[in-house]
């Protein structure tokens, strides 16, 4: 059965309409209609407009139809108001008559049979032009849903004001709250729900939609205490969930519960909800790691995200990273993912490279979940991928706890809310109280940590001067210093940094640590492929090498060398692109930028890649740099115009998908590699070493080559992108070296300690 929805407002704000049967007229002899949202792929709170009149449902055209009709359909609906509306069956096509055409609303109505019109069943539309919207996603406090039973194969939606999982009062100060009775607000108030019908599909989709991966059992006596004790305030309806679902709107109402005070739900109790944290969000180490969800393979990741929980998705598949096409790309295939990477459901599914592009090969196309695989890599998948690019790569962003990250830490002072002096809340004398920052190393990777647990995105910029930033006066005490962090943290805290004894010689104050932030960012990446093509050596001349060896290309035994002497020079050519979804600019402004005079042009950064050559222990035989002496667009992808310039002191930079190629013979483009005795070695390229300027990927900016050197002549062969350096110390020598230097330890990952200690 479908139980339909009759609406009924309580307040006079919006005054109150009829729930009379659905070919009944209202009292102003206007007729009563009902409203559903439809169609594939969608949320609760958007789709295909339909209506119910006369018995049968059907669409409305989009001939004339305004935001001011969307707001009529969502406030109708029981939203607050509408977002936006869409033409052209974005939604799909409907079925059935095409009830209404050529409406006009003013937005005060109160039904759309309100609005002028062609009148009802008139119409000269096709279902390609079947209206949709989207209405926001809060509901109107207070608004009443009258369920009326009308014969079909289909359910209603669950359509409530919010939900909340209410912790017992031992359990309301945990972070994040994982357990406690489940109410829904509806007319209102708010109201428990019987658990006759309840079941673990429902648990499921609760604990999903609250950015958890799964739910557990719990024990229920104390609850059944609590419930005793408690007054009744019961929902009028059970709930069907069928596991899938992303939020509670997305499942069905179910029967009726008979409303009878303190005797409601006599056979049972309130529903409670318990749930599985994902391990990054633990209550504790000791026992949250221990209880807490775990990945058991690393076969999939998020990449490229701006937030907690967002990203590209790649798959480990043969030992190399690659992506997923969007053929067919779905909130379950999405949901899959978020859940096997400890958070809750999917809120959406991307397409169309939304969270930049990937490198490597796509190695799942038209992927197809039921939902309930523990890993993406049990769905149904075509592994053939002919067609896909990586401008189709799909991205997800999930659910995750309220872990109130955003409470702890602020941005002060500054021109709008993603810039400013950083903030920390911490304990002093006993209570809780804001201070400062000590801006020593603060850098790119520390603002990108702050950026992230405000949820503002990437960082911008660092600073370690933000005297032009009124902060807090009461803030003016630095709270924290020695800040070092890898950049994958969710907090600033998990960072190392000094413990209670702060290190601060320049104080704070306009040597705080400040950050600015951006919802996207540029990502570099180098073309492998260029370096394998154009790597060969050339021996030069000391005395043609002058204006390099100004600039420091040339290994220290240039410094005792005749002018008549050569170099044996590794040349090559770097191609690197800008995959991510901003463009790539230098920190620097043009007044600031460094002129030299040998070479006659500017340095927009002074270090932009660095070359080396190791041997197979990681140890450093030889090394290069490169300055960006001209950053610009040499080509692009088709339909992508050239920004950047660098002739006539233009500006400097790259676009979202274009590259700019140094070329291997000009200056600096090469390792010096003449002390170098045959055999093999590792060649590495690292661009942004410094983290001058902020990326959504650094882990992409590393290549590696292997290398073979006959003394004579040189091969240069599977170049790989993205391999972190493999550094060789133990685990416990590390931690006692940095407690040494005064650092506090945190429970980090393998590779995110690897990170920290190269860093260092």
């Amino acid at each position: 059965k479908l139980y339909t929805i009759m609406i009924q407002y309580e307040y006079p704000n919006y005054g109150s309409g009829s729930s009379g049967g659905p070919c009944t007229q209202s009292d102003s002899g206007k007729p009563v209609i009902q409203l559903r949202l439809a169609g594939g792929k969608r949320k609760h709170y958007e789709g295909r407009v339909e209506v119910f009149y006369n018995g049968e449902w059907g669409t409305v055209c989009d001939d004339d139809f305004s935001i001011y009709a969307a707001h009529v359909v969502c406030r109708e609906l029981g939203f607050l108001d509408a977002e936006s509306w869409l033409p052209s069956a974005k939604y799909g096509r409907g079925e059935g008559r095409i009830w209404l055409d050529n409406v006009h609303c003013s937005g005060s109505e109160k039904s759309l049979a309100h609005c002028p019109s062609n009148g009802f069943g008139v119409s000269d539309c096709k279902h390609s032009e079947d209206v949709g919207v989207v209405c926001s996603k809060k509901r109107i406090p207070g608004f009443k849903f009258i369920r009326n039973q009308l014969s079909s194969d289909e359910g209603v939606p669950v359509q409530v004001e919010d939900v909340r999982i209410r912790a017992t009062y031992s359990h309301r100060k945990r972070i994040p709250i994982t357990e406690g009775f489940l109410e829904v607000k509806d007319g209102g108030k708010w109201r428990q729900i019987c658990n006759v019908d309840w079941n673990e599909m429902n648990s499921r989709v609760i604990c999903g939609m609250y950015g958890f991966p799964g739910e557990k059992r719990f024990n229920v006596r104390p609850y059944k205490f609590l419930a005793k004790r408690r007054k009744k305030n019961f929902w009028g309806f059970s709930v069907n969930c069928t596991g899938n679902e992303a939020d509670l709107a997305e499942c069905k109402v179910g029967r009726e519960i008979e409303l009878k005070g303190n005797r409601t739900c006599e056979q049972g109790m309130p529903v409670v909800v318990s749930c599985v944290p994902g391990r990054a969000f633990a209550p504790s180490v000791s026992i949250g790691y221990r209880k807490a969800y775990r990945v058991e393979q690393p076969l999939v990741r998020l990449r490229g995200g701006a937030l907690i929980g967002e990203g590209r998705v790649e798959v480990l598949r043969n030992g190399e990273w690659g992506t997923v096409c969007d053929d067919d790309w779905n909130l379950k295939a999405a949901t899959v993912v978020c859940r096997e990477l400890g958070f809750g459901s999917a809120k959406e599914a991307f397409t169309g490279a939304r969270m930049g592009q990937g490198i490597g090969p796509v190695v799942m196309n038209e992927v197809e979940c039921s939902g309930f695989e523990k890993s993406l890599t049990e769905c149904r998948f075509n592994s053939e991928a002919l067609g896909c690019s990586h401008e189709e790569d799909a991205a997800v962003k999930c659910n995750i706890p309220a872990m109130g990250f955003n409470k702890r830490l602020r941005l002060s002072g500054g021109r709008n809310p993603y810039e400013g002096r950083v903030e920390v809340l911490t304990e002093r004398n006993g209570s809780l109280a804001w201070g400062s920052v000590c801006s020593d190393s603060w850098g790119t990777m520390e603002a990108m940590v702050v950026c992230r647990q405000l949820g503002l995105g990437f960082a911008s910029h660092a600073f370690q001067e933000t005297w032009y930033w009124q902060g807090d006066a009461s803030a003016e005490a630095v709270v924290m210093s020695g800040v070092r962090c890898s950049g994958t943290e969710l907090t600033l805290d998990q960072c190392l940094h000094h413990g209670k004894h702060i290190q601060c010689p320049k104080g704070g104050g306009r040597f705080a640590a400040g950050a600015s932030c951006t919802l996207t960012a540029p990502d570099l990446v180098l073309s492998s492929q260029v370096v394998e093509q154009t790597t060969y050596l050339e021996d030069r001349p000391m005395y043609a090498l002058q204006c390099a060896h100004e600039e420091h290309c040339l290994s220290s035994s240039a410094e005792q060398a005749d002018s008549t002497s050569y170099r044996r020079l590794l040349r090559f050519s770097s191609q690197i692109h800008n995959n991510g979804q901003s463009d790539f600019r230098p920190r620097a402004a043009h007044h600031s930028w460094v002129w030299h005079e040998c070479h006659r042009h500017y340095h927009s950064m002074e270090v932009f890649t660095h070359y080396d050559l190791m041997n197979l222990n990681g140890t450093k035989v030889a090394e290069g740099h490169k300055a960006s002496f001209c950053l610009e667009d040499t080509h692009c992808d088709e339909g992508i115009q050239k920004r950047y310039e660098c002739a006539n002191f233009g500006a400097q930079g790259i676009t979202v998908g274009c590259w700019d190629t140094y070329r291997h013979d000009i200056d600096c483009q090469w390792v010096d590699i003449t002390d170098v005795k045959p055999g093999d070695y590792i060649f590495q390229i690292v661009i942004n070493p410094n983290y001058e300027v902020a990326e959504s990927d650094y882990a992409n900016n590393i290549m590696k080559c292997r290398a073979r050197y006959d003394g004579h002549r040189i091969w240069m062969y599977n170049c790989v992108i993205g391999k972190s350096i493999t550094l060789y110390f133990s685990d416990s020598i590390t931690s006692v070296k940095l407690r040494e230097i005064g650092y506090v330890m945190q429970p980090f990952s393998e590779s995110v300690r690897f990170a920290i200690a190269q860093k260092v």
